[in-house]
């Protein structure tokens, strides 16, 4: 298909979409480029990739698919607004491709936001953003005259996709208090020394003596009591 215009590429389904495929590599490169400056800023290279990637994400995940919503109709301005309000009623006479678009619609956000904002990182939250989101979609679509209908269903199935999305990314934002500690770099240290510990053992010692070592392999001051030697190391040593 040939698009013609400003109109061809950002009002109809098949601009978007091809938008979308072209900006990729630009996304890509921009994940890359924030990764970087954050590593060079002294940000633990694993932190540094997951918040980039996460920042990213959301908008190239969702405003596209948020975009597509607001494609106008026909009778656009004219069609004066439609609104469905009971539960499950539009499910029955939904797509399957429809069905799935709302799903993905705010996937990304979901997924996303969690990993990138602590305030988000419980599933109570991630689903309650989701919601204000898409009712905030389904009012603009109602206000503007899109002829569209503003449907409950939407909202339900939006959110679900969204809560269904954070699950899946769950692994990475359940992290996210642990990592924010490495942006401490007194702590970074001591959290590899504690990684780090290796026995050292002595002749004549009760004990094994522990000596720590940062991840860089420097020496930090030993933690604990002196382990104490026997009578015959100190006979041998001279003590």
């Amino acid at each position: 298909m040939i698009l013609h215009g400003w109109h061809g590429w950002l009002l109809t389904f098949t601009g978007v979409a091809q938008l979308t495929v072209i900006c990729l590599p630009l996304a890509a490169l921009a994940v890359w480029l924030l990764a970087r400056l954050r590593i060079a800023g002294g940000t633990e290279r694993p932190w540094a990739w997951r918040r980039s990637i996460a920042e990213v994400g959301i908008v190239y995940g969702t405003l596209p698919t948020v975009w597509l919503t607001m494609l106008p109709g026909s009778h656009a301005g004219t069609a004066p607004g439609r609104v469905s309000l009971i539960p499950f009623h539009d499910l029955m006479t939904t797509s399957p491709p429809q069905l799935i678009g709302n799903l993905l619609l705010l996937a990304a956000l979901g997924a996303f936001a969690p990993v990138r904002f602590r305030a988000f990182a419980t599933l109570p939250r991630a689903i309650a953003r989701a919601a204000g989101v898409s009712v905030l979609i389904e009012l603009a679509q109602y206000v503007f005259r899109l002829d569209r209908v503003s449907s409950i269903d939407d909202v339900l199935v939006n959110t679900v996709g969204a809560g269904l999305a954070a699950l899946a990314s769950n692994r990475w934002w359940r992290t996210r208090t642990m990592s924010s500690a490495y942006r401490n770099p007194d702590t970074r240290r001591q959290h590899h020394a504690y990684l780090t510990v290796r026995h050292d053992p002595r002749p004549g010692h009760r004990h094994h003596r522990l000596r720590l070592r940062t991840g860089r392999g420097r020496p930090v001051p030993a933690v604990g009591t002196k382990p104490r030697r026997t009578a015959d190391a100190d006979r041998r040593f001279g003590d």
